[in-house]
């Protein structure tokens, strides 16, 4: 059983997509964690929050709905509960933004650690492992803006496997986590095998 949602006290969001956000909405459209401080990234926020923005996507059907969206799930959460952070910046005890700016302006990962141990929670800097690792230079229709996006990827990967970093990717296939590998010009994911604690 999951514990209870009025515990949870932050939910951290790597970007406002609907994919990502609208948990935080009930079916009846109370928030899901009530006494929660939802934390989002400044830039993103300042993005799609923007009539002037908006309107520049007012022919792109999917980017038309991606700002109502944010409008619908935040228009009626409290000021007082949302908070906006930066790349850079610890934004909870042992979790770092990175700025992985180009799926969405303000688009975050995050560096979790624990004493020497070290996770990065990658979001959406890429989706699709077998598409996007092996093809870095691909773009994909969610990405606001393709080449800084492919920027992104090539230095966040980069990086990532030079440390030998474990990854946790939001779309990858179960279990989602694993280490990744330079392959030619591109990357490959090397999962890592699934253990479950009994």
């Amino acid at each position: 059983m999951l514990g209870d949602p009025k515990s949870v006290d932050i939910v951290l969001m790597s970007h406002l997509h609907p994919d990502h956000t609208n948990g935080i909405k009930a079916a009846d459209g109370s928030l899901a964690f009530p006494n929660a401080e939802i934390m989002v990234p400044e830039t993103d926020w300042a993005f799609w929050m923007s009539d002037e923005n908006a309107a520049k996507f007012e022919t792109n059907a999917m980017m038309k709905g991606y700002f109502a969206n944010v409008r619908r799930v935040y228009g009626n959460v409290p000021a007082s509960r949302v908070t906006r952070y930066q790349a850079g910046k610890e934004v909870a005890p042992g979790i770092t933004a990175i700025d992985t700016s180009g799926h969405t302006p303000g688009h975050m990962a995050f560096a979790v650690a624990s004493g020497n141990s070290r996770v990065l929670i990658q979001g959406d800097v890429t989706n699709i492992p077998e598409f996007f690792l092996r093809n870095p230079g691909w773009h994909v229709a969610f990405d606001v803006d393709a080449p800084k996006a492919e920027a992104t990827r090539r230095k966040f990967y980069d990086m990532a496997s030079a440390e030998k970093a474990l990854i946790v990717g939001f779309h990858f296939s179960f279990p989602s986590l694993g280490y990744v590998e330079k392959d030619g010009t591109g990357y490959r994911l090397v999962p890592v095998q699934w253990n479950p604690v009994l």
